[in-house]
């Protein structure tokens, strides 16, 4: 099978992935082989690609927003069969014994592993997935269409849970309480995953403020639904109850706090952050809030693609064959991406 592989990092533009041709998986216990239809391409492969990220070992096939259809079925597995697609995200397995999976946080397992950095991913024409951690995808999305949802969807919908939106708030009370106003959101950075949690938190009551520094990026936002955008220096008509940042830039953390409302919250979604400068207590105090997403479990998957058709969340996907993988990843380092990119293998 053919497969592009990463064997040293280097800048997206130099081409990193090098064409290789291997042998094609055989799954084993518990779990399944895919042929891949699509994998859509996330700024963490990027940063891996890139170095940014430290690779677990080498070579390794990136991409974890992988669609595909089952081609073979290990031992133990069941409630899969022979065609039936699959999505792949970011969470390859977890230990499911210690206090972190028993209470369903399996993104937080210390011994967990991740598509496309521990095991091989989807820039390749087969792959293999743990069965309990694939899930199965709403027929409402076609293949390209849903793999952009894999990850900054998923991991999307559980910063704006992290961030206490009303309907999806880990505490009961915050997801129950009363409000006179709808919930103010702030997007900080707005590419592939931020125009996918504003057409979700749209859809849960909430008014969006989008910040970039990308005139382009703010007209997206509006026409999917911004009630206000601006640069990251320019604050929000109103102080907002919470904000995501999207952009790997630590300066843009501090601007979030700086908008926000007491008791608001700032959500971090992203694996790498460059440091984050000094800033004053005065932006913490009046019990504001900080806090990281860190990877997606199961529930988030699931969830996640149950909303999405039921909104539905549209995606707009660029699509690239196998071959240009580099090319995507130079074209998502250089901007030159409006929404998602997808690597597409047509069926043989």
């Amino acid at each position: 099978m053919r497969a592009m592989e990463l064997r040293q990092p280097a800048p997206a533009a130099s081409g990193p992935l090098i064409a290789a041709e291997r042998a094609t998986p055989e799954p084993g216990t518990g779990e399944l082989r895919l042929r891949v239809a699509a994998t859509a391409v996330c700024r963490t492969d990027l940063q891996l690609v890139e170095g940014d990220l430290e690779a677990r070992h080498l070579p390794i096939v990136p991409g974890h927003q992988v669609v595909g259809h089952v081609t073979a079925i290990g031992e133990g597995v069941s409630g899969w069969a022979l065609g039936d697609r699959a999505g792949v995200t970011w969470l390859a397995a977890a230990c499911g014994t210690c206090g972190y999976c028993r209470s369903g946080r399996e993104n937080l397992c210390l011994q967990a592993t991740f598509t496309g950095w521990d095991r091989d991913g989807g820039y390749a024409e087969e792959m293999t997935a743990r069965a309990e951690v694939a899930v199965r995808l709403p027929d409402a999305f076609a293949d390209a269409d849903a793999a952009p949802l894999l990850c900054g969807g998923v991991v999307g919908h559980r910063a704006l849970r992290l961030a206490g939106v009303p309907g999806l708030a880990e505490d009961a009370s915050a997801a129950t309480e009363q409000r006179s106003e709808p919930f103010r959101l702030g997007l900080y950075g707005f590419g592939a995953s931020a125009s996918l949690v504003i057409q979700e938190a749209i859809h849960l009551g909430c008014v969006v403020h989008v910040a970039s520094r990308s005139a382009q990026e703010r007209e997206r936002a509006v026409e999917l639904g911004a009630a206000s955008t601006g640069g990251y220096a320019e604050p929000p008509a109103q102080p907002l109850d919470a904000a995501i940042t999207f952009a790997p830039v630590g300066s843009v953390v501090v601007f979030a706090l700086h908008d926000l409302a007491p008791g608001g919250t700032v959500v971090v979604n992203a694996i790498h952050l460059d440091q984050v400068p000094a800033f004053p207590y005065r932006l913490l105090w009046e019990e504001r809030g900080l806090r990281s997403v860190a990877n997606v479990t199961h529930r988030d998957a699931v969830e996640f693609l149950e909303l999405a058709a039921a909104v539905p969340i549209r995606t707009a996907v660029r699509p690239y064959p196998l071959t240009d993988a580099n090319a995507a990843l130079a074209d998502l380092a250089a901007g030159r991406i409006g929404a998602a990119a997808a690597v597409l293998i047509p069926e043989r």
